[in-house]
């Protein structure tokens, strides 16, 4: 059975059991969360209960502007100064008509409101009651219920609900419907039957598993498709939907819901249209259905026979570790063989030309960093230390991108002032000795301002490390390091076989240290990738969910642990910078990036590495 016709006549398609279980819980009290991807039938599946019963609901959307007063209520500011906390100048929020009027409380993007804001549903889940301040008690009438519907896939401008709410509710997990059932939803929404509809609705779930497409389309695409074709037909004196009708139709229904990885050269609009044709050759075997468009990179599964990669190196075992790593020197015979430019730049021991070096910097940069870089491990050691005073110098303001941009969870905060947030009726009494408040300065508003973040620089050092590379990883560690702000914190860690870390994030090692550090780090043994993002998510752990990112310098060519497939997914963002032009490399780092919801960018020339780290530094 596909369906299920409930009290009153509405029908749920596919969600028998779904049904069931929530009227049920409606009926016993059990406030209710709602889990699974948008186009699933949440918001109907309830409206569609409330209807059958009875019951009002009364609906808010979950964003990052929810306020508590938005959602309790607020007294009009106006009133209260003219004439005090009086019960005509307060006006419920949808929580307490809910809790007055014995209805639903139907919260949208549960995972979009701020922790500030649903922390005012624990006592009205747990008591059935809330205090508020100037009006009192307000108890529950018999019948209210808490429903929320949240999209557990979706990461961006989301973040993790906490224990405390997740423990005062059930969970019913709604997932895409069948093929058929899908049909048949959009036979319903539409009144069209037929071959349009099947095309459409293998298009749409075509999209969710396409290996170009982050975020396929849902089946309010198919039903949209349904009905621009539909009426395409009829505006062009057409017998049915050709081919170009059903293009037309296809993308602009569903060009907007579909996304493409950002390391994609292809459009949504491309993928539709391949989707499409292969839909139109399956008609001659009698269905519309969509063979997968190549095999989709499955997940790594991570078995209990996988040991947990070794822990980083920190302080005295880093240090030693470093120290070490600067004994293996370069001599001035491998410099002049390797760098053209050597021999102008440091004519004799102990030298380096500051105009020559200079002028190696106009007429090549990548070219100059890369003689600095292997300068500072010279034999020499008089030539050793000159280069690194110079690095110390130079590499950290060529890693300047700009100001960082101020993204991530935010939490209320007090400010004086005109703001865009909510009025503080009680700070900004207090701030004007209790009288109106006659200038601007006076008042006091709650804002939502960001919540720390935090990025974590991941530096490869194994083998494929030249002079170049190690200096191209100065400069990004100048450029993370420099960042660091009172909202973002910044780490970098070094790894081959195994991990150093150079800087935590809860420290405050200077720019200068860290890119001296990464100079004395020569290329050499194999590239641990799932130890080294492990060792990321271990030094990201405590910053809250939605700030944790990691930005990898990278070939992106592990040889040796664990498929690092497995680990890219528990940071909330994996940017990945590739070293190297190599189409397995690239390869390699985009399906990094797209399991751990970031991107792919070039970093082999020191442009391309500005141009990417203004891309990704949050």
């Amino acid at each position: 059975m596909t369906s299920l016709t409930l009290n009153g006549g509405a029908t749920v398609v596919g969600l028998r059991r779904e049904a069931e279980i929530l009227t049920v819980a409606l009926a016993q009290g059990c406030h209710t969360v709602l889990e699974g991807p948008p186009g699933t039938g949440k918001s109907t599946l309830l409206r569609n209960i409330a209807a059958a019963s009875g019951r009002g609901v009364q609906f808010v959307e979950g964003n990052a502007e929810l306020t508590p007063a938005r959602l309790i209520g607020s007294h009009d500011p106006a009133l209260v100064l003219d004439g005090g906390y009086t019960p005509e100048a307060w006006t419920d929020g949808p929580l307490v008509t809910a809790m007055r009027s014995g209805e639903l409380l139907y919260l949208e993007e549960l995972n979009r409101i701020p922790e500030e804001t649903l922390n005012v549903l624990i006592t009205a889940m747990a008591e059935r009651e809330i205090v508020v301040p100037r009006l009192g008690r307000i108890a529950a009438a018999e019948g209210f219920v808490l429903v929320a519907a949240m999209n557990p896939f979706d990461a961006i401008g989301t973040a993790r609900v906490s224990q405390s709410i997740a423990d005062r509710m059930c969970r019913i997990a709604i997932g895409y419907l069948d093929e058929q059932q899908e049909r048949e939803v959009v036979q319903q929404q539409t009144a069209i039957s037929g071959r349009t509809v099947a095309i459409a609705v293998a298009i749409a779930r075509g999209s969710r598993s396409h290996p170009a497409v982050r975020v396929g389309s849902s089946v309010r695409g198919a039903i949209d498709m349904v009905r621009l074709a539909t009426g395409l037909t009829t505006v062009r004196g057409e017998p049915e939907a050709g081919p170009d009708i059903l293009l037309d139709a296809a993308i602009t229904a569903m060009s907007g819901r579909v996304r493409v990885h950002e390391d994609q050269a292809r459009t949504a609009e491309e993928v539709i249209a391949q989707l499409l044709d292969a839909a139109l050759a399956s008609e001659d075997r009698g269905r519309a259905t969509l063979p997968p468009p190549g095999e989709p990179t499955q997940p790594a599964q991570i078995t209990a026979r996988d040991q947990r990669p070794p822990g980083p190196l920190t302080g005295p075992d880093a240090r030693s570790q470093i120290d070490d790593a600067a004994r293996q020197t370069l001599s001035r015979e491998r410099l002049d063989a390797q760098h053209e430019s050597f021999a102008t730049v440091s004519p004799q021991v102990g030298l380096i030309d500051p105009d020559a070096f200079a002028g190696a910097m106009r007429d090549d940069p990548d070219a100059a960093v890369a003689l600095l870089a292997d300068m500072a491990v010279a034999t020499d050691p008089v030539l050793r230390a000159q280069a690194r005073r110079l690095a110390r110098r130079l590499l950290p303001p060529l890693g300047r991108v700009g100001t960082p941009r101020r993204r991530g969870t935010r939490r209320l905060v007090a400010r004086s002032g005109v703001g865009d947030g909510d009025l503080d009726i009680e700070r900004t009494i207090e701030s004007s000795s209790g009288m109106r408040p006659r200038e601007a300065s006076q008042l006091v508003s709650r804002q939502f301002a960001a919540a720390p973040r935090a990025v974590c620089l991941l530096v490869d050092r194994s083998g494929s490390m030249s002079g170049h590379a190690v200096a191209i990883a100065a400069v990004a560690a100048a450029a993370i390091v420099q960042a660091a702000s009172d909202r973002l914190r910044c780490g970098v860690i070094a790894f081959a076989g195994e991990t150093i870390v150079l800087r935590d994030p809860r420290d405050e090692a200077p720019s200068e240290r860290v890119v001296e550090d990464l100079l004395s780090l020569r290329g050499h043994g194999r590239t641990d990738l799932a130890g080294a993002l492990a060792a990321a998510a271990g030094q990201l752990e405590h910053v809250p969910p939605g700030g944790r990112v990691a930005v990898l310098l990278s070939d992106c060519m592990h040889t040796k642990g664990a498929d690092p497939l497995g680990r890219a997914g528990a940071l909330d963002g994996l940017y990945v910078l590739g070293t190297s032009g190599k189409p397995d490399s690239i390869e390699s780092g985009q399906a990094l990036a797209r399991r751990g919801h970031g991107r792919w960018l070039p970093a082999t020339t020191l442009d391309e590495l500005a141009v990417s780290l203004q891309a990704v530094l949050p």
